[in-house]
């Protein structure tokens, strides 16, 4: 029988195709997912008061001052899981511009309320994960 001595066609194998679309298709997904708004917080501000200590981000989509804040609460949510909610008021909603109106803030700026609802704290564009981390440890203990 022969060897096959004739040169790569630079073409993937017949059986890799479908699991690299698939791959492919899940990790557009993935990114577009994580653009909208809210990326997987909730926006029920109802939530404030609710028994539980809050942290409600405002976002405006316009800027970047609140995705910023968001990837920063991205990295420590998983620490204070089912001990604080983390919530989104977006701007551009009727609720997020009578939450920002209420609380006088803008953009990227964090407000941390008690399990009653009670203000606590207000960080306008919380530059670190330390910064927040601190915030959220003074307000409501580790």
């Amino acid at each position: 029988m022969a060897e096959d001595t004739s040169p790569a066609t630079g073409r993937f194998p017949r059986w890799l195709k479908w699991p690299a679309l698939l791959l492919a298709m899940l990790t557009v997904g993935t990114l577009i997912w994580q653009q909208l708004p809210g990326a997987g917080y909730s926006t029920d501000l109802s939530k404030v008061g609710a028994g539980l200590p809050t942290l409600v981000l405002t976002r405006d989509n316009n800027y970047v001052g609140g995705a910023e804040v968001m990837e920063l609460m991205n990295d420590i949510r998983a620490d204070y899981a089912g001990r604080v909610d983390f919530l989104v008021a977006h701007l551009p909603t009727p609720a997020g511009r009578a939450f920002v109106t209420q609380h006088g803030v803008r953009d990227g700026t964090v407000v941390l309320f008690d399990a009653e609802g009670r203000r606590v704290d207000t960080l306008p564009f919380p530059g670190s994960t330390e910064e927040l981390r601190s915030a959220l440890d003074r307000a409501f203990g580790r």
